[in-house]
Order: C-alpha cells, then structure tokens, then sequence
C-alpha cells in the first residue's frame, strides 16, 4: 500500500439512499442499533448497582472500565487474526450468542468478582464482534459508499446511546407493563414461569434481560444476511500457530504504512487529553450556573434526567448524531486526511471553548460540536483504513485502532482524574492562604485540568497535519487525490 491522500470516489455521491434501500445493510443497521439501546440500558444499571454493591466505592466502580479494558490490551492481536481467517458474519453471529448467555448471569449474582469477570469475558466477544462488523461493511456496499456506511454504522452507535441514555426509564417502565399484562392474561403457562422469571422482568435488572433479548434479535439479522464474508488470506487452513505470525505479519505493515503510523499516533494523544471530558468534565459541570436564558431548561433537565451532570452526556450524543450525518457530504469534497485532522483541531478548540465558560447552556454547546468532531474523525478514521488497507490484514488494522482507543482511555483515566484532585487540591490551599472566595474563582481544579487536556488534543491535530499528506490532496483534489 502507498500512502496516497485518499477520498472516496464519486461513486458516494447519493450512497446514503443506495444504503437505505439495500435489504443487507439495513438489517446489519437494525441489529446495530437495537443492540446498542440495550447495551446503554445496561451501563445505566451497571455502575449504580457496583457502587450499591460495594458501599460507594469509586475504586470498584472503576473496575468495570478496568476489566473492559484488559481484554483488548492482551487479546487484540489475537482476534483480529482470527476475524481476519473466519468468516465475519458467522463471528458476529457466535458474539452475539456468548454475550447472551453472560449477560444472562447479572440477572443472578450480587458478586463484584463474578460481574467483573462477566464484563470483562463480554469485552471479549466484543473484541471478534466489532472488528468483524467494521471488515463486513466492505463486503455489503460499493466501494464508493464505504464512508457513507461508516457514518450510518456511527450515526446508529450515538442514536441507540442517545435512546439509551435519555428514554431508560420509559423503556423499562414499557416492558414492566407488558409483563404485568401478559402475567395478568392468566394463562397456564405465563403461571408457570411467573413465579422464576418475575423478579428478574419486573425488578431493577430487567435492564439485563432486555440486553440479553437484543443479542438474540442482533445474532437473528446478522444469520439472515446472505453474504460470503471469509477473507482470502493466503488459502491455507487454519492453524493455532498462525495467529502469532498474522500478529507479526500486522505489525509489520503498520511499520511499513508510515501515514496510518500517523493516524494512529494522532488518534492515542486525541483520546489522551480528550477521555478527561468524562471523569472531570462531569466534575466541572457542578460547578456551572444556569444562566438567565437556561434557568428553566436546566431545572427542566434536573427532572427528567435526574442531573444535568448525566444530560451533558446528551450534548455530546447529539453532537455525534449530528456530525455523523454530515461526513458523507464532506468526504466528497475533502481527503479523508485532511478531514481527520480538522475535525481533531475542531475537538481541542471545542473542548477548549467547554472548559473556559461558566454557563451551562454555552459549555452544553461546546459539548455537542466536541461529538460532532469525535464523530468526524471516527468515521474518516475509519474510512481511511478500508481505503488503505488489503483485506486480510484489515481485521487485525481495526483490532489495533480499537487497541489504541482503549489504552489511550485508560491511560486518561488514569492520568488526567488523579491530575484533576492534586491541581483541584492546590487551588483550594491556594485560596485557604489567601483569604479569597471559592465561589469568585476563575481557575479551578477542573477547568485547568481540561485545558491542559485540550492543549494535548491540539497538539495531537498538529501531529495529525503533521503526519497525513492532506495538503498534497487539497492541491490535487480536482484530480481525486489518488
């Protein structure tokens, strides 16, 4: 592979309408977002039952990130060789039942052992799930409309969370009362199987049961699209001791692809300062006011979301929706390089910008063109890769990039949290020594803390302009930069 900028054809041009209209790739859009809304419904009762479970503990709470962690830094090597020496629609589909069966067992066990183990065994099947997902969307549409189902694939992911986050409860509250119907229908078998199945669909965790119920529909849809999607890797069968050498063989074409080096390198320093918008930024929301013009919204938020810390997850939702929406138009007038590395300067200047107000709606602002730019550069990341990289090494290409994603998540977790209490700590010495007033305190712990994090997401899009060769495309674009 050269390093060429890289567009998609003018084949995208009217893809999003061929993709609606095509049967496959609409029942791989279901199963996605299905499954999504009821991955979100899990997340939402997960944390606060580990919490409940473990007295408040923050520690046991992050354990959860911890064991959805751990399985791609060990295991990512090894199932991108495997996705790439099977057939992408039958691992999604043995997934999806493995999740099943694991999320059946948070129905039962008030273990903080056995949900971490069960957490972390579902990041595993992830792990064969979306790389197999992402290489399959090749396969389904033309070429040209490959950026174009990345962001439908991407639009889907955010929707289902937006779902997920803002509508749990009626959902919840929807399935009790259908299972409250059909108990009262009286009829022999419901009576049988009431008195075992009742606490679990109609207490708190009928949240588990949901999830288990959209694996079932996802792996269902994912069985019925007829597609052939084994990778021709080499014609040899498969053996146990040709993962180590696929794993060798995938770092040496990272090796020898300098620019997808660059884009990797980008995308670890973006997630290294921009993870701090969770665990801090959430902090910092505390500390904003209403504002005369938000004052009734943001009471309005406290009642239906239960916090406005909790709906600023929202902002950057639809932030994501949104900027999902727009890729495939910008894709068809600028590279892929130069459209990742823009929409990475544009999340540092956003995050800058969130970090720097003190009202609520303004930073809620910041925040959606924050996932608007996280959605841009996900997708043109993600583009990028199936434009630049031979089918049987592309499986392993994504397991490295989720691989990226996630240690440059922990490692924000790990770093910018601590950060924030000693910067928080000093500022408050600070103002104890000096007689000041917290409340009047422009520099908190939190907003220096971010804006440090944002200077490293600028810095990461410099690296990114850097790195990627846009500006020979954006001289060359008449001529489709190839």
């Amino acid at each position: 592979m050269n390093d060429a900028p890289v567009t998609a054809d003018g084949n995208g041009k009217g893809g999003m309408k061929r993709l609606l209209a095509d049967g496959r790739f609409r029942r791989l859009w279901s199963a996605q977002m299905v499954s999504g809304i009821g991955d979100w419904l899990v997340i939402g009762l997960l944390i606060p039952m580990v919490s409940s479970l473990s007295g408040g503990s923050s520690f046991a709470v992050a354990g959860i990130l911890i064991a959805k962690i751990i399985p791609a830094l060990v295991l990512s090597s090894v199932t991108g060789a495997l996705v790439d020496r099977f057939d992408r629609r039958k691992t999604m589909i043995v997934a999806d039942a493995v999740r099943f069966v694991l999320v059946l067992i948070l129905l039962t066990t008030n273990s903080l052992l056995a949900i971490y183990v069960v957490v972390l065994l579902m990041e595993t099947a992830s792990l064969f799930f979306w790389p197999a997902r992402n290489a399959l969307i090749p396969y389904l549409v033309e070429e040209g409309d490959v950026t174009a189902a990345n962001g439908v694939m991407y639009t889907t992911q955010q929707a289902s969370m937006l779902v997920g986050l803002t509508a749990s409860g009626a959902i919840l509250a929807g399935f009790e009362a259908g299972v409250r119907a059909i108990i009262a229908a009286d009829l022999p078998v419901v009576d049988y199987f009431a008195g075992l199945a009742a606490p679990a669909l109609l207490g708190p965790r009928a949240g588990f049961f949901l999830d288990a119920l959209t694996f079932v529909f996802s792996a269902l849809v994912v069985a019925s699209i007829k597609v052939d999607a084994r990778a021709a890797a080499d014609g040899e069968r498969f053996r146990v001791s040709m993962l180590g050498r696929d794993a060798l063989d995938s770092f040496r074409f990272l090796r020898g692809h300098r620019e997808l080096r660059g884009l990797l390198v980008t995308i670890f320093l973006a997630i290294l300062g921009g993870g701090a918008i969770i665990p801090v930024g959430l902090d910092y929301v505390k500390s904003l006011t209403s504002g005369v013009l938000f004052a009734e919204p943001i009471a309005w938020l406290e009642q239906v979301s239960g916090s406005p810390q909790t709906f600023m997850l929202v902002f950057m939702a639809a932030g994501m929706f949104v900027g999902a929406l727009v890729v495939p138009g910008l894709e068809r007038s600028l590279s892929l390089q130069l459209l990742f590395a823009g929409s990475v300067a544009g999340f540092g200047l956003s995050m800058l910008g969130f970090a720097s107000v003190g009202v609520y709606g303004v930073a809620g602002l910041f925040a959606a063109v924050a996932g608007a730019c996280i959605a841009t550069l996900t997708v043109a990341g993600n583009s990028y890769v199936v434009h630049t990289t031979a089918d049987e090494v592309r499986g392993r290409v994504f397991t490295a990039l989720e691989s990226v994603i996630r240690v440059a998540l922990l490692l924000s977790m790990v770093v910018m949290a601590p950060l924030n209490d000693i910067i928080g700590g000093y500022v408050i010495r600070f103002v104890q020594e000096n007689g000041l007033a917290p409340e009047r305190l422009a520099l908190t712990g939190p907003r220096i803390t971010l804006q440090l994090s944002a200077a490293i997401v600028l810095a990461a899009a410099v690296w990114g302009f850097v790195a990627l060769r846009w500006k020979e495309c954006a001289e060359d674009l008449e001529e489709g930069c190839e």
